[in-house]
């Protein structure tokens, strides 16, 4: 099995960083801002993550700046809340095939961020351990918030519920404000809603869904790039009860996973755990084609990998 990799070394304008990779595949976490996952590709090849966001929010003395990459937030979303700056360096230490990330507790909110990332040698698998830390003297209510920003020109499947539930509703669909059910990005499809970046449009599109299949995917550079997340069943999630959201805009897409909303004593810690995995030389299917979708994900996301294009 490869040997996985692990060494310092400076990033874009993004100052030190810590580089793991397996030989084939590599990531990219950021130490003198965060903590960031702001690269995922292949050795030598694109960026799957955006990572040349400059929208900052003010916050206040600071400013909050999205920066790109994969970030750990907690849900339900609230300014200031939410938008804790990051602009400060994290300490890090070396764990098995990875490392371990851990935020200053952040002031006045009092929750303390920690990322275990871990690469796996036999393929372009990576773990990630997200951790939300209550250090308040009083409980809390929050979910832990996963959120991946991908690169722009990539086009996102989402698998729809098909749970039979008889006489009862399946699906639910969470949409925000600005959200255009006519958007010519989407494609509410019976199977999956497809969701496409255009970097022509930067008008902002979101919504979410309880996603009981726990996994989406997005196609780009040739590349099928799947998250991967566990939906809990009769938990109770944010924003009307959904585990899975996604945002798109001009310059890049979200895939963002959430824990279920769980009441923090002083002292306790959410968990919640994706697995990413980086297939390479995946055709990508026509955004309306469930068909050619379908196949995708029978051989790629539940099977065998055998949707890969010939070499």
């Amino acid at each position: 099995m490869p040997e996985i990799r692990i060494k310092e070394i400076e990033y874009g304008s993004f100052g030190k960083c810590v580089e793991i990779s397996n030989g084939n595949a590599d990531i990219v976490v950021t130490v003198d801002v965060g903590p960031r996952i702001i690269r995922f590709g292949l050795t030598g090849r694109e960026n799957e993550f955006c990572d040349d966001g400059s929208f900052s929010v003010p916050v206040g003395n600071e400013e909050w700046h999205i920066l790109g990459g994969h970030r750990l937030w907690h849900s339900p979303e609230a300014m200031p809340r939410s938008y804790s700056p990051d602009n400060k360096p994290v300490h890090y230490e070396k764990i098995e095939n990875g490392i371990r990330v851990t935020q200053e507790t952040e002031p006045w909110v009092q929750i303390k961020k920690q990322m275990d990332i871990t690469m796996a040698g036999c393929c372009n698998k990576v773990q990630i351990i997200h951790r939300l830390t209550n250090e308040n003297a009083w409980p809390i209510e929050v979910s832990a918030w996963a959120i991946t920003v991908m690169a722009a020109g990539g086009l996102q499947v989402v698998p729809q519920p098909s749970r039979d539930t008889g006489l009862l509703a399946n699906r639910l669909l969470s949409l925000w404000p600005y959200t255009k059910m006519n958007d010519h990005r989407v494609y509410w499809g019976d199977r999956y809603i497809t969701l496409k970046q255009d970097p022509d449009t930067d008008t902002p599109f979101k919504f979410g869904i309880p996603n009981e299949g726990g996994w989406a995917a997005y196609f780009n550079h040739g590349n099928l790039f799947i998250k991967r997340f566990r939906h809990v069943m009769g938990a109770v999630y944010p924003d009307y009860g959904v585990s899975y959201e996604t945002y798109t805009n001009d310059y890049m897409m979200e895939m963002e996973s959430l824990s279920p909303l769980t009441r923090l004593e002083p002292g306790d810690t959410i968990n919640h755990l994706e697995e990413w995995e980086l297939i390479e030389n995946v055709s990508r299917p026509a955004a309306d084609n469930e068909e050619d979708i379908q196949k995708v994900v029978k051989c790629c996301i539940e099977g065998c990998g055998g949707c890969r294009q010939e070499e």
